[in-house]
């Protein structure tokens, strides 16, 4: 039986370390599947798992659980990364400026009271316990990258001591963290006399999405003289707005027109255009008509097509002519489940699916250059993600001197990669990487980068978690991680609602994604049967996913330092 004990106990075994974080990772994957109350604390018990297993002595050599924290943490944060990155600069453009404000404004304040609550129930001469309370800060928000952030800044200060183990606090104030902010959002509720139902009315009368690249259909009869015998590449120019005209009904045939097709009185049109430009168009071509465009005495189809061929990935529609060059039109893209309406100098991108009208030999042209090859699309670009993870470290990696803190400023190694893959996100095609991952992908990948650190984190809390608890500070961090958690959703909550006006139901979107929580979100989604929740955790989560990593490593560097 000698060989079953070493495979427990010999801890620089490599059967040793995949025993330990097969039974750790596993043991807290399904024990977190547990709800109470209808929350579960979902993959974060494999921080817990860890820590039981750390506390028995069930673990491995110190090289090992860093090297696998530091891994899991890089692989975690990029995939976050490269996820949020397409939409983290449009965030602000899809009146998400106010929103953004409000979230940022949360985290300072998380900071704020969690400084607050550091002076008022600590003792501040002991250098271990203001890393304690950043531990305690990112329990209590439920945001483990920015543990991991904050974890990796640590080993710049303490260089020559040991390491806070600033899990522990984290471990204590999650639980009550998870509780809080969904405990405080409903407080929310009946402090500002809120209900549900007519949240969800306003919502009905109101315009959810942005005009300007919401795809607009209607079919209109040319009835403005000016427009005789001109084309409609001179009306583009003229009127000054991108619309599509798909279909001309033009003495009773049905044609697909090109830029240079001329216009005529009484010509039927069906025309996609940007919302915002609907009434303009009408104006000036004429009025909304019915047309059965369905009887044709020419064979045209609708058909969703996918780009899957990387060579067209950052091609403009404008660059592919599709109009003079097949006989097609565009009407609209579906990037990310959003429509987007198909202007001109929309750059396309590997994931796109285009809707293309026209003759269906035409239509399968259009196909075979694209791609549409949804197989093709199912195997990960590996390539792009590790010369991402390249980039994000070297990036990471610059140190920046700055005056007063004892050792340079680096982004480390969560902060590098993820900024790295944000850009990679949202401007990689211009340099032709590949960027496209499919959801279940990118979900494993992170799965699997998030598990790796929660359990190595665990591993090494364990040692000394129970001392901690018992004869520590543990309940103060308790406590203190709940004061952190629900301050900021009340003060910002009142402002977002009292001053803004905005909609209850955007606000516990946006609390979620402040906080960065699921579950948070889960409760939201589960209160409505409207989509606003997701489009305010949406809205803000990019900024507030780098904002956490981010102010955890300046917190470390600038205070945990001195």
């Amino acid at each position: 039986m000698d060989w079953l004990i070493n495979l427990f106990t010999a801890t620089d075994s490599v059967a040793h370390i995949v025993v330990l974080y097969a039974i750790v990772i596993a043991l807290g994957v399904y024990l977190g599947k547990i709800k109470i109350g209808g929350i579960s604390l979902g993959v974060t018990f494999v921080l817990f798992a860890g820590i039981a297993a750390g506390h028995i002595g069930f673990t491995a050599t110190s090289t090992v659980l860093s090297f696998l924290q530091e891994f899991g943490l890089i692989l975690f944060v990029f995939m976050i990364g490269l996820q949020v990155g397409p939409g983290f600069f449009e965030s602000f453009k899809r009146g998400g400026v106010t929103l953004n404000a409000l979230s940022t404004g949360m985290i300072l304040l998380n900071i704020v009271v969690m400084f607050a609550c550091y002076y008022i129930f600590f003792d501040t001469s002991d250098p271990k316990n203001l890393p304690m309370m950043v531990g305690t800060l990112y329990g209590a928000v439920t945001n483990t990258p920015g543990l991991g952030a904050a974890n990796e800044a640590l080993t710049s200060v303490f260089k020559d001591g040991e390491i806070p183990q600033i899990a522990s606090g984290y471990a204590c104030a999650y639980p009550l963290g998870v509780l809080g902010i969904i405990g405080a959002t409903i407080a929310l509720k009946y402090i500002c006399h809120i209900s549900t139902d007519k949240e969800e009315s306003k919502l009905d009368e109101e315009e959810n999405e942005n005009g300007a690249v919401k795809p607009h259909f209607m079919s209109l009869e040319v009835t403005n003289s000016y427009l005789e015998g001109k084309t409609i590449a001179q009306v583009h120019n003229f009127l000054n707005r991108d619309f599509v005209c798909s279909r001309i009904l033009h003495d009773g045939h049905v044609l697909t027109p090109s830029s240079s097709t001329i216009f005529h009185i009484g010509d039927r049109l069906f025309v996609v255009c940007a919302a915002n430009d609907a009434e303009a168009i009408i104006a000036f071509i004429g009025p909304i008509v019915d047309v059965d465009w369905k009887k044709q005495d020419e064979p045209m189809v609708s058909k969703r097509i996918v780009v899957t061929r990387p060579q067209i990935n950052g091609k403009t529609l404008w660059q592919m002519h599709f109009s003079s060059a097949f006989g097609v039109n565009v009407t609209r893209i579906t990037r990310h489940g959003m429509d987007l309406f198909a202007s001109s100098n929309l750059s396309l991108q590997v994931g796109d699916r285009l809707m293309v009208v026209g003759p269906e030999g035409a239509v399968n042209r259009v196909a075979s250059v694209l791609g549409n090859s949804v197989k093709r699309l199912n195997a990960p670009n590996i390539a792009t993600i590790f010369i991402g993870i390249l980039v994000g470290i070297i990036f990471g990696s610059i140190p920046i001197a700055v005056p007063g803190i004892p050792v340079p400023i680096k982004l480390g190694l969560a902060g590098g990669p993820l900024i790295i893959a944000i850009l990679i996100g949202r401007f990689g095609y211009k340099v032709h990487l590949v960027t496209y991952t499919t959801t279940s992908a990118n979900m494993m990948l992170r799965e699997i980068g998030l598990v790796l650190f929660l359990a190595s984190v665990g591993i090494k809390a364990g040692n000394g978690f129970w001392e901690t608890i018992v004869q520590g500070d543990g309940l103060k961090y308790v406590y203190t991680g709940f004061i952190i958690t629900v301050i900021p959703i009340f003060i910002i909550g009142l402002i977002a609602r009292l001053k803004y006006k905005f909609n209850y139901l955007t606000i516990m979107g946006m609390i979620a994604g402040t906080y960065t929580d699921p579950p948070a979100l889960a409760y939201a989604n589960s209160a409505c049967s409207k989509d606003a929740p997701a489009v305010g955790y949406s809205t803000v989560y990019p900024l507030s996913m780098f904002l956490r990593i981010f102010t955890a490593q300046i917190i470390v560097l600038f205070f945990c330092g001195m």
